[in-house]
């Protein structure tokens, strides 16, 4: 069953969860679109939050979601206020939602957590989720150490829930490859950024068009918090930092606000420019519905190629 037909959407696309970024506007536009928009809570108050629901409910009657890093301080009531709200959909990361499962459940929600490693699927389908995003490294944001290309088909073997592939999508070829993997469907992140509806600086967002296939770093491994971002001055000075020795409270401090400084001021400098490996495979500025559109349409053409090739 394709992720579409799970989820009542168009597509069978998640949009990811990014902080800052997926307020509930963006995630109404992607739901109008035909994909299934998520409010990311990470960067959001409790208070917040709720609103960010209500909005997105105000502007479209097609089903969305929320994502909750399970890292946010006030993650228990965050969790709390999307069983209220009834969410239809609720996707996590950073952590195992395991102590909330039962409570969305009984909410009327589908649970989806990001998983980076197989024993972390394993876990989340004995805990009784709906399916897992496995997410690989080439994805923007917070990062695993292994790629979409083999984490999703060992993902795949080991539970008998639905995955969907995350990281590296943004093209059709990409996204017939994630079918091929025995995935039902992606989760879609850097592609987005450049969308119409997206509601980053313009600056991030020709920075994104600028990237080219080695554009982007890890910093934060030395630490256990990578985090892929496009390199600039901050990354430069960051990786200079981790190298000396610095501590992670030290460039916890460092970075403190630099999502912030890229998404609302298109501070490209010293910004945190969160985008995976595919920046290098977008080239424009066009609609949601005309991205969603183009991969579906890419990845049917592929079939047909690879059927008539055989």
């Amino acid at each position: 069953m394709k992720l579409n037909e799970i989820l009542g959407t168009e597509f069978p696309f998640i949009q990811g969860g990014m902080a800052n970024i997926a307020t509930g506007g963006f995630a109404a536009a992607v739901s109008n679109a035909g994909a299934l928009g998520l409010i990311g809570a990470g960067g959001m108050s409790p208070e917040s939050f709720r609103e960010n629901i209500h909005l997105c409910r105000t502007l479209t009657d097609k089903p969305f979601g929320v994502n909750i890093m399970l890292m946010h301080p006030q993650a228990d009531e965050l969790a709390r206020i999307a069983a209220e709200e009834k969410v239809a959909v609720i996707t996590t990361g950073a952590g195992s939602p395991g102590p909330y499962v039962s409570m969305w459940k009984e909410s009327g929600a589908k649970v989806f957590p990001v998983v980076s490693a197989v024993s972390l699927a394993k876990m989340m389908a004995k805990a009784g989720v709906d399916g897992v995003i496995a997410e690989g490294t080439e994805s923007g944001g917070h990062v695993g150490e292994t790629t979409t290309m083999a984490l999703v088909p060992q993902v795949c073997d080991a539970v008998d829930i639905p995955v969907i592939a995350a990281g590296g999508i943004a093209d059709g070829r990409q996204l017939l490859a994630a079918y091929a993997l025995g995935a039902c469907g992606a989760q879609l992140g850097t592609c987005l950024l450049v969308s119409e509806e997206c509601p980053i600086h313009e600056n991030y967002k020709q920075a994104v068009i600028a990237a080219k296939d080695r554009s982007t770093v890890v910093t934060g491994r030395s630490v256990g918090a990578p985090v892929r971002v496009i390199k600039n001055q901050m990354t430069k000075d960051y990786l200079a930092r981790e190298k000396a020795g610095a501590d992670k409270m030290e460039l916890e401090h460092f970075t403190l606000g630099s999502l912030r400084r890229a998404v609302f001021d298109g501070d490209t400098r010293t910004g945190s420019l969160m985008a995976g490996q595919v920046a290098g495979m977008v080239h424009s500025i066009r609609p949601l519905r005309a991205i969603f559109e183009e991969l579906q349409a890419q990845s049917e053409a592929c079939l047909r190629a690879l059927n008539q090739s055989r």
